[in-house]
């Protein structure tokens, strides 16, 4: 497997009930390229960390208990987290206990007592009494917290709140009341950002320089409204100022390019942290508000200027494609990365610029598509995980008419792309749709 030196390796450990969750909030940290490992009730999780820690950058638990075990056994050279149970989760699950039994008379393992009281006072409770299991490491205690839960429920009538999977289902089985706490997707979110952070590749690349380009769309359209070469003056010293104020933000220099054109210079710690790890760019936003205008921008990652520039010029080419109103990113390994924008309903792509296959190299020629057209098309088409499409549906996942679907299509049968598997009866009278597998896509996902 070819690993992508841009991103940072992130090992994740826990059961699979997690696992869905946690592959759904890692759709958000781009940069993250995540390794998981499932853990059931019989993993040595000492052989299971130890297995995957020569992989990753950053070790990642989503169970307090996991961590907790691991570190009693492991000497880590790397960076390792756990989802903590004193968030979100915790509150909802101390609120589903509420409404389900009362909070009276509580058995509790793997969290804090007083993260417990805390919400316990914000629920404006104070009748409650917490019994506590303390922690006895060179023991089985997972054994020892079912027989402390059932002890008390048993002698006090609690209700167990546990912080392991295991725990909750054997309660479940002796039909001991419990609730297992699970982390939402903010619990989740923050431990992901703090593991970004500490990830030792991460900081030795917040030095590294970053190049964007801001290229305003249709500009002479846009000044076609103003009778007076005055306003149109204004205007465009109003946006330079609102591009020096944001800048300013990223701490970098702005440089009036010429025309429409502005280039930026500035780190790529700094830049992370002010797109929220390539996820918000308000200027997008605010030029749109203030001048009804709308920018393409391109960024480019380099161990040098003149490579993060060229890159920059690339990913700029990638958002003119997508029509304007976006940016996207080339890293320093010619990958593609973008929209950076959370409030765009687009979804992530991630796609080279090279295409490597000299046979799928020459089908694309054939075909009339660039390398790069066509990698950013089995990236958008892959992402939905379906290669069987009417000439309707494609037309719609590529944003493109039923008409340009259709030509494309038949310059594909031409290069031997795509097959013909089926046909689709729409009324008794319409002709039927044929459907079309995209094989070529298929194929290099797989």
């Amino acid at each position: 497997m070819q690993i992508n030196n841009s991103e940072i390796t992130i090992g994740i450990i826990g059961p699979e009930a997690l696992m869905k969750q946690t592959k759904e909030v890692l759709k958000a940290f781009p940069n993250f390229r995540p390794i998981y490992t499932t853990t059931t009730p019989t993993s040595v999780i000492k052989t299971v960390t130890e297995e995957l820690i020569d992989e990753v950058d950053v070790l990642l638990f989503t169970e307090f208990h996991l961590y907790f075990e691991a570190k009693q056994h492991v000497d880590f050279s790397i960076p390792v987290h756990h989802v903590p149970l004193t968030g979100t989760g915790l509150y909802r699950s101390i609120f589903i206990v509420k409404n389900k039994f009362g909070l009276k008379n509580l058995s509790i393992d793997t969290i804090e007592e007083k993260y417990v009281e805390q919400i316990l006072f914000e629920l404006a409770e104070s009748d409650f009494t917490c019994y506590s299991f303390n922690h006895h490491p060179h023991l089985n205690h997972i054994d020892h917290m079912i027989k402390f839960h059932e002890n008390n429920y048993h002698k006090y009538g609690t209700i167990a709140i546990t912080g392991i999977q295991e725990v909750s289902t054997q309660l479940s089985e002796l039909d001991i009341p419990n609730e297992w706490v699970i982390p939402t997707q903010q619990d989740m979110i923050v431990s992901l950002e703090r593991a970004l952070l500490a990830a030792d590749t991460r900081r030795n690349k917040e030095s590294q320089i970053v190049f964007g380009i801001i290229d305003i769309d249709n500009f002479n359209r846009v000044i076609e409204k103003y009778t007076s070469e005055h306003d149109v003056q204004i205007l465009k010293l109003q946006i330079q100022q609102m591009l020096l104020d944001y800048t300013k933000q990223l701490d970098g220099h702005l440089i009036n390019s010429g025309g429409e054109e502005y280039s930026f210079i500035t780190t790529r710690g700094i830049f992370e942290r002010e797109t929220r790890g390539y996820k918000f760019i308000p200027l997008l936003k605010e030029t749109k508000g203030e001048f009804g205008i709308t920018l393409s921008v391109g960024v480019g990652f380099g161990s040098t200027a003149a490579e993060a520039g060229s890159h920059a010029r690339l990913a700029l080419r990638q958002s003119k494609e997508l029509g304007g109103n976006i940016c996207y990113i080339v890293r320093e390994d010619r990958s593609v990365l973008g929209p950076v924008d959370i409030s765009t309903n687009t979804q992530y792509e991630r796609y080279d610029l090279a295409i490597t296959d000299t046979g799928l190299l020459d089908k694309a020629e054939k075909a009339g598509m660039s390398a790069a057209y066509m990698t950013k098309l089995m990236a958008r088409v892959a992402r939905h995980k379906k290669y069987d499409y009417t000439a309707q549906e494609l037309a719609s996942t590529l944003n493109v008419t039923t008409r340009s679907a259709h030509r494309i299509l038949l310059k594909w049968m031409d290069a031997e792309l795509v097959d013909i598997v089926g046909e689709e009866k729409v009324t008794h009278k319409g002709r039927p749709r044929r459907i079309y597998r995209l094989s070529f896509i298929e194929d290099n996902t797989i």
